[in-house]
């Protein structure tokens, strides 16, 4: 090693030279159980925020474009650096990147007086600026297979000013419809990530060789996936979608994503949280799909299923992979810290009550409603109590990242 390379190692911090994951992932994971928080004393009458857009349409938009965004976020800048071997962005423009991330929860949580406008493009801007960072460097590495992010998180912009102009114009319908849609994109992401990640974490960590469906079943599933969307983009513009036509790609999704998981050999992970983890959260998008199917011909209500997908796929997918990146992008050996079981379980458990438990015990949903929201928070607090000092600390091998 030369004295010019250990000098740099010397010399890193987690503030000037440190990834994405960092700030994002311990800033959205606060927020996050900040906003849990407030939800929660919202149903129970207590004080809470009078924010932009009042706290229902709070809470939908900042849990999906605070929280989840902030997650992304940090998971994509960190991840395109190993996808394009190019230095991803760290240090003064990450900081900007988080600082515009931060004054827009700023704006959004309290009224200040100002012009409608600036929150809308405080908020608004920060998605495409993570866009054209991404685009950049897959464009300069010419990993085209990974410019599939792109059009999403262009995508999800678009849902989000939609969302804001569904309050500016006083349209709850729309502000819905915008919801539904940045729900069904993030499980995109999902889909798209987990079909990468979680058969190379299983077999790396049970030494198996995990066979993958035939590619044109995951060509199919990624398809599905599109179409979805582009139906709820259509709904969003306010034409229509008959509820059987809507319902055949959902249901691909659901039968394609289970037959994925029969694949990744779920019964024999139950030993490794960080892995099984995954994978059940991964069970909730065929939970959630069927669900929503159902919906769809009103034999339950959306929300239902809309919970159990944001609880049980996409906050069980978050907890699961932030567990497990904050790790192995810190140097540390990629092992379940004490309590990640619990973690996941209470999320998990939030799901199931927040979703299909509603089904047979409305007459208690407020109740259901309170503890679906205690146990989501505790899942986040432990990740917070257990990772602070991960996040914030030199990576233990004292290799920058």
């Amino acid at each position: 090693m030369t004295r010019s390379s250990q000098t740099e190692k010397s010399h890193f911090s987690p503030l000037s030279s440190g990834l994405a994951f960092r700030p994002f992932f311990w800033l959205g994971t606060t927020f996050g159980v900040f906003s849990l928080i407030m939800w929660l004393f919202f149903w129970q009458g207590l004080p809470s925020l009078q924010p932009y857009g009042g706290m229902v349409w709070w809470h939908q938009h900042e849990m999906l474009f605070g929280f989840v965004a902030a997650i992304i976020v940090g998971f994509l800048l960190t991840a395109v650096q190993s996808w394009t071997g190019l230095p991803s962005v760290k240090g003064g423009p990450l900081w900007l990147l988080v600082l515009l991330w931060a004054l827009g929860r700023l704006l959004l949580a309290y009224s200040f007086e100002l012009p409608v406008q600036i929150p809308l493009i405080v908020d608004g801007l920060f998605l495409p600026v993570v866009a054209l960072i991404m685009a950049r460097l897959v464009i300069r590495a010419k990993k085209w297979r990974n410019l599939i992010f792109f059009p999403i998180l262009l995508w999800l912009s678009l849902a989000n000013l939609a969302m804001h102009w569904g309050h500016l114009s006083q349209q709850p319908q729309l502000t819905q419809k915008s919801a539904y849609l940045t729900v069904w994109l993030i499980v995109s992401l999902i889909v798209v990530i987990a079909g990468r990640v979680i058969p190379f974490f299983t077999s790396r960590a049970l030494s198996i060789t995990i066979q993958t469906m035939a590619a044109w079943q995951e060509k199919t599933l990624i398809a599905s996936a599109l179409i979805t969307n582009l139906f709820l983009t259509v709904r969003l513009l306010g034409m229509s979608i008959p509820a059987w036509l809507f319902s055949l790609p959902v249901a691909l999704i659901a039968l394609l994503s289970f037959k994925r998981l029969l694949h990744w050999q779920l019964g024999r992970c139950w030993g490794h949280p960080l892995l099984w983890g995954l994978q059940l959260s991964y069970a909730f998008i065929v939970l959630g799909a069927l669900l929503w199917i159902a919906s769809e011909f009103e034999l339950i209500t959306t929300d239902l299923a809309l919970h159990t997908l944001t609880i049980g796929a996409i906050m069980g997918a978050i907890l699961a992979m932030i567990a497990r990146v904050s790790l192995g992008h810190t140097g540390r050996a990629i092992t379940a810290l004490p309590g990640l079981t619990l973690a996941l379980l209470l999320i998990f458990s939030a799901a199931l009550l927040r979703g299909v438990s509603l089904l047979f015990l409305s007459s208690h949903t407020l109740l259901i409603y309170k503890g679906s929201l205690l146990f989501g928070s505790m899942a986040f607090i432990w990740f917070l109590i257990s990772y602070t000092r991960i996040l914030w600390s030199p990576r233990v091998d004292q290799r920058p990242g």
